[in-house]
């Protein structure tokens, strides 16, 4: 298999912006930053395939203009808002775990109830997920542990390219120190992370690189000793460290 790269060439992220053009490599974490409303959300949904994006965003050749073309070549995202757009309140945590990945489950022509719950097992092992039966309902748990939830459904899918908006948003100390030795051991896997963080330090602290943007273009690209918070606060100002 060829070295994994999502090649974003002439992305436009709104009318009569600087388009974008830019290249994601396996094994980074690419973390992006800029000041709300500023085109970093719009990125990341278009390279899910969420957005109209001109057929501007490829991985290994393979296009990415929908959520289907993202679907198909194993690019996933998890949303910000868990509540309104991640988790299903009315089902259990067992159910919001499987649901995207249903097919993992069938034995024949039947799903295999204990197939399904030994996979949340597994996910709920590796991610330290603390929840009472897998039938209790997702709303349950606390907000760090709905976020697990989201992520092991999302790894179960097996990614190639995992785009994260805003993970740790709302969690405590201890289980965003999990999330990030998971987000570390997936790029040393080989994987490709996109993560867009509302917190700058975080950025730095997790990410290989950053691009920060600014009126929905790309205003800096930033990597090695010159990512510190002082260059990432002036390119979002629009102004030199």
């Amino acid at each position: 298999m060829p070295d994994l790269s999502m090649r974003i060439r002439d992305l436009t992220l709104r009318p009569g912006a600087a388009a974008v053009s830019t290249q994601i490599s396996g094994g980074e974490i690419v973390g992006l930053a800029g000041l709300d409303g500023h085109g970093q959300d719009v990125f990341l949904r278009s390279l899910a395939g969420l957005e109209r994006n001109q057929a501007a965003v490829d991985l290994q050749g393979n296009s990415i203009a929908s959520f289907r073309d993202a679907e198909k070549n194993a690019v996933v995202y998890v949303p910000r808002d868990r509540r309104s757009t991640g988790i299903f309140p009315g089902l259990s945590i067992l159910d919001n775990f499987a649901i995207a990945t249903p097919g993992r489950d069938r034995r024949g022509l039947l799903i295999s109830a204990k197939a399904r719950r030994a996979r949340y097992e597994d996910w709920k092992e590796r991610l330290q997920i603390k929840a009472p039966s897998p039938d209790a309902p997702i709303t349950a748990l606390s907000g760090g542990n709905q976020q697990k939830v989201l992520l092991a459904r999302a790894l179960a899918r097996d990614p190639k390219v995992l785009l994260l908006n805003d993970p740790t948003r709302g969690v405590d100390v201890a289980t965003r120190l999990v999330l990030y030795d998971l987000f570390r051991d997936l790029a040393a896997q080989g994987m490709a992370l996109v993560i867009l963080s509302s917190e700058i330090e975080e950025i730095l602290v997790l990410c290989n690189r950053v691009l920060v943007f600014r009126d929905h273009a790309l205003a800096a690209e930033i990597s090695g000793a010159a990512m510190r918070t002082d260059t990432v606060i002036a390119a979002m100002f629009g102004r030199q460290a």
